[in-house]
């Protein structure tokens, strides 16, 4: 599995805003600036997060975006979803029939892969922009130091 450029270009978006102070809202301009992300591929990107209620979208002169919700409440897992659907690890563990074999029961393969997908997901679930957004500023505070 291989996430793609959205969702990579998305985590830094998300990330941006999870460092700003609550309710911040930011031009995509300057986001894109900041993240190295182009402006055309933001917008379409923005549009995905705020369908999936993770990012709001301001109007007007001062308009922008900000988080729709707290960081916390954010994870590596919501961002995966929002740009490229809920991935699985195997086309069987997403759909039964797609097994060119047409198993009636649950090969060893599909039961090993099923709980490694489980726990990959359990552990995308659990990474949270808050926390990330943490590691952020400790590492910018570590470097200004240098």
């Amino acid at each position: 599995m291989q996430l793609n450029q959205a969702t990579d270009y998305a985590f830094r978006i998300v990330l941006h805003l999870a460092c700003l102070p609550s309710g911040q809202v930011v031009n995509g301009q300057t986001l894109a600036e900041q993240e190295n992300i182009p402006q055309r591929f933001l917008l379409k990107i923005m549009r995905s997060l705020t369908q999936a209620g993770l990012i709001k979208s301001y109007r007007g002169t001062d308009g922008g975006f900000a988080l729709a919700r707290r960081p916390e409440e954010i994870t590596i897992w919501d961002i995966i979803c929002a740009i490229e659907g809920e991935v699985t690890i195997h086309r069987c563990l997403a759909d039964r029939t797609a097994c060119s074999k047409h198993c009636t029961h649950e090969c060893p393969v599909h039961a090993v892969l099923g709980q490694i997908q489980a726990e990959l997901v359990a552990a995308l679930r659990q990474a949270d922009f808050a926390t990330l957004a943490s590691q952020r500023r400790t590492q910018e505070e570590m470097e200004g130091k240098r």
